[in-house]
């Protein structure tokens, strides 16, 4: 059997491998607590169920338009004014099978074999891999030591006259970093400036803490909708709690989403109807399950971080957002995919190596699960690492004992 060579050349999606290991672990009886996930644990809001049922009693369940229902292009379009101040239209929207498949669809829409795209790290671990899909070349640009923020003189010194594109996600996974304002506002002017198309990844943009909130880019932009190189990714899977539904979009000027539309015709056809109708369901129906959420989350966070803090070798950048924060592990060991395994192993801990996001030394760790799973597994890695901590913890109902330096 002969597999391409594009095939073998993108890496598995750890974050899968991960969760595959760890239900492997579960199903033998081990107590694993799982760090690595991005998935809340809220309920999923009943508009959206109460939408999609109405939906499934038709028994009218057919093909879509390619660029999605009306009444959730509807939704998107009034979701945009609400959150962006943007009046877009109905050919300046396509919904798709999540935003990771509108990231997709959009790099195979804009970028040419040996297109340089350009990723900020920490980066999410499927843009490169997304890039290289699509023969493109990613250029990473690296944050300032001691941060998760890039300047922008770096990110200018890696423009060539091969860039097409520049992603950016704030908030940030894997680090929950929100990018400031006014870094914000010289990416988007650079971008015009340049003649580069700048792809605004906001999947995370509502769930913020300490009362910061995210900027809208478009605040910068000078173009307007149909000449403008600003492309805003969103979706429901996460201020929603909505990650199995499946349904991100594309807000982008109109021939872009045309050839959106062409290619995503051409691999998926449209995203299901009943899918579609949860998602129109959630964006018009009552908010407050956002709020719930985020509330949850940044009570979360500051358990994690204060845990972390108790920690002598851990440093740590509290998050501004996310589910996620991207502590140093580095004084431990500056492997992080052996740390990672070694956690596993020992203390039943799943977490993910910071390499994979392009900051080696850090683990991501998520609070998007329960308190005591939060606090249990930084109990876990304290006892794994720490060698001040007690020599002996409970794991389930065994007794470990560490004995190794």
């Amino acid at each position: 059997m002969t597999i391409s060579k594009l095939a073998q050349e993108i890496k598995e999606s750890p974050t899968l491998t991960l969760n595959a290991t760890a239900g492997r672990l579960r199903e033998k009886g081990e107590p694993v607590i799982h760090l690595g996930a991005g998935e809340p644990k809220s309920k999923v809001p009943l508009d959206a169920i109460l939408a999609a049922a109405a939906k499934l009693t038709t028994a009218d369940i057919r093909y879509t338009p390619t660029e999605g229902i009306p009444s959730l292009i509807k939704a998107v379009i009034k979701y945009t004014a609400d959150n962006y101040q943007r009046m877009v239209g109905p050919k300046n929207v396509i919904i798709s099978n999540g935003a990771k498949h509108a990231i997709y669809n959009l790099m195979v829409t804009l970028v040419d074999p040996k297109d340089e795209v350009i990723i900020l790290a920490p980066y999410w671990v499927s843009y490169p891999e997304i890039v290289k899909m699509v023969y493109g070349v990613p250029v990473i640009v690296d944050p300032e030591p001691g941060s998760f923020l890039p300047k922008m003189e770096n990110i200018a010194k890696a423009v060539t006259p091969r860039t097409k594109v520049i992603m950016v996600n704030s908030p940030n996974n894997p680090s929950g970093a929100i990018y400031p304002e006014g870094l914000i506002a010289e990416i988007v002017q650079f971008c015009e400036k340049k003649g580069i198309y700048l792809m605004m990844d906001d999947i995370y943009h509502k769930l913020t803490f300490d009362k910061q909130t995210t900027v809208s880019c478009y605040k910068f932009a000078k173009d307007n909708v149909e000449s403008s190189k600003l492309i805003v990714i969103n979706g429901v899977s996460k201020m929603y709690a909505m990650t199995g539904f499946r349904i991100g979009w594309t807000i982008a000027n109109e021939k872009i989403i045309e050839a959106m539309i062409n290619v995503q015709a051409q691999n998926t056809s449209c995203s299901s109807v009943v899918l579609q109708e949860a998602a129109a369901g959630a964006l018009k129906g009552v908010q407050s399950g956002v709020e719930n959420l985020r509330l949850t989350l940044e009570n979360n966070r500051n358990i994690m971080v204060n845990e972390l803090r108790s920690f002598s070798g851990v440093k740590i950048i509290p998050p501004d957002g996310t589910f996620y924060c991207l502590p140093d592990f580095s004084a431990y060991n500056n492997d992080s995919l052996a740390l990672s395994k070694f956690l596993l192993e020992k203390a039943l801990v799943v977490t993910v190596p910071g390499k994979e996001f392009g900051l080696e030394g850090h683990l991501r760790l998520s609070y998007c699960g329960s308190v005591k799973e939060i606090t249990e597994g930084i109990a876990r890695i304290k006892w794994a690492l720490d060698p001040k901590s007690p020599s002996e913890i409970f794991v389930g109902d065994k007794r470990y004992r560490r004995d190794w330096k």
